[in-house]
């Protein structure tokens, strides 16, 4: 492919992406996929997948072009066509059908089953295929979406807030507000792409977080808010915690135990805020269990925000998978400053947990660092700290 070749594959392939992000936290636990038609160098027609079950990228353009594609016209889409029927048919067929001889695409099905097979049903029908153009940013759209498809099972993120040295706050726990209001207004983006969120019994009691998505010019919105609390200590005070008593009670879940007593249970539920008891030897919720039952109800990712505590136990039960650390151009130089993460006895950096395919992001004078977690082969747990409940 010649450079000025490339230069307009990518051009193009850009403004498919923004229409794929038009369907930001709409298509669970479909992907968002962004298509685009090109005659004689112009966009002709545009389409994303909106919402799981509505028709594919693909068909939403070739029907805002509402006539069969010019000869040379090109169809760019983010991700390779499905090439399997599903609800909606499949893609390549459509596309076959259409008449189009030129299809550039950007990353490769995830699917394991499927992947590279829309690539050699479109070729054996004559169409070339460009792939891999913008793969990276492509298939990073996908974060929740590529871990389902391919593990059956949730994408469990963190974020972090936290200062140079890694503290999230100071001795006394003021920590408002470590990150800018741009590196915020970020967190509130991906609360949105996120179905769930989640945080510990300790963030209720100290914050009395909201947990919502607030964005501009745009209606108050909730996902699924997972509040961890193996004792049911959130219940046991007369007053109730805004997420068990606001507009959006009903899509508030306390994940807890049989330690936490069935009275506390009841009690929630007449509120009408959803329990899940998950069975364990003592009051900590098993991140592994907690995992299978997301699975069970297709929750596709969970969104942790809080607090060190809960962090550290995914951490230390190799549960997390993906980690947002935000970081301000602060330093407390505190060692009794609260630290992000701990219960580890790592002696030797072969026993660090490293971020992979590491994106940066800039915020004013923050800085956003997110990635996949990979786990040595072995984590050294501190056991006097890993026992603490």
């Amino acid at each position: 492919m010649s450079a000025p070749d490339q230069v307009e594959h990518e051009r193009f392939m850009r403004r498919a992406i923004e229409l794929a992000r038009q369907g930001w936290g709409l298509t669970h636990p479909n992907p968002m996929v962004g298509a685009l038609i090109v005659e004689s160098g112009q966009i002709v027609a545009e389409g994303f997948h909106a919402q799981d079950g509505g028709p594919h990228a693909e068909r939403v353009a070739l029907a805002a072009l509402g006539r069969a594609p010019k000869p040379g016209a090109v169809l760019y889409v983010t991700l390779e066509p499905c090439s399997t029927a599903g609800r909606t048919g499949a893609c390549c067929e459509a596309i076959r059908l259409a008449g189009l001889k030129r299809v550039v695409v950007g990353a490769t099905d995830p699917n394991p089953d499927h992947a590279g097979r829309g690539f050699a049903l479109l070729r054996d029908s004559g169409i070339e295929v460009i792939e891999g153009v913008l793969a990276r940013e492509c298939a990073d759209l996908n974060l929740l979406f590529n871990h389902w498809i391919v593990h059956r099972s949730p994408l469990m993120a963190a974020k972090v807030g936290a200062t140079l040295d890694g503290k999230i706050a100071c001795r006394t726990g003021h920590s408002q507000w470590i990150t800018n209001e741009l590196a915020r207004a970020d967190v509130h983006r991906w609360r949105r792409l996120f179905p769930a969120i989640a945080v510990g019994a300790g963030t209720i009691l100290k914050d009395d977080p909201r947990l919502t998505v607030r964005l501009p010019g745009a209606e108050t919105w909730s996902p699924l808010r997972f509040v961890f609390d193996g004792r049911l200590r959130t219940v046991t005070d007369r007053h109730l915690p805004h997420v068990y008593t606001d507009e959006f009670h009903d899509r508030t879940i306390v994940v807890t135990t049989p330690h936490g007593g069935l009275g506390y249970v009841r009690k929630l539920r007449e509120y009408g805020v959803q329990v899940w008891v998950i069975d364990s030897p003592n009051q900590r919720v098993p991140f592994a269990a907690f995992r299978d039952r997301c699975a069970q109800e297709r929750i596709t990712g969970v969104y942790f925000e809080g607090g060190m505590q809960l962090l550290s136990e995914l951490v230390q039960e190799r549960q997390l998978d993906y980690l947002f650390m935000y970081r301000a151009p602060m330093l407390l130089a505190d060692e009794k400053a609260k630290t992000m993460f701990t219960g580890l006895r790592t002696e030797h950096l072969d026993q660090a947990i490293r971020l992979a395919d590491v994106r940066h992001e800039i915020f004013g004078d923050d800085a956003l660092m997110r990635g996949p977690v990979v786990y040595p082969p072995k984590l050294y747990v501190d056991e006097a700290v890993f026992s603490i409940g």
